[in-house]
């Protein structure tokens, strides 16, 4: 099994993940996969998209073995939402 470490530090993963997510991803897969996991690889924009974060990074390590993948649900501003929904939600 592959022992993978990330090679920047977490703002930098951030920074440079949502950088190549807005110029150079984002127009090409928005329309159509509203709500989808797009996986990129912080080093070359190379990309998947999948249903799940699991297909989609495990994807991208078929293709990019070495890829150090930022994971975006495309059309939110979170992947994952934490804690309770609100108050309008729960009435």
């Amino acid at each position: 099994m592959t022992v993978r470490q990330p090679r920047y530090s977490k703002e930098e993963f951030a920074r440079r993940g949502d950088e190549i997510y807005e110029s150079r991803v984002r127009g090409q897969i928005e329309e159509g996969n509203h709500g989808k996991i797009v996986a990129i690889d912080i080093e070359t924009g190379m990309f998947e998209v999948a249903e799940d974060t699991m297909t989609a990074v495990r994807r991208l390590y078929e293709r990019l073995p070495a890829a150090q993948p930022w994971v975006v649900r495309i059309g939110y501003r979170a992947v994952h939402r934490f804690g309770a929904r609100g108050l309008k939600d729960a009435l």
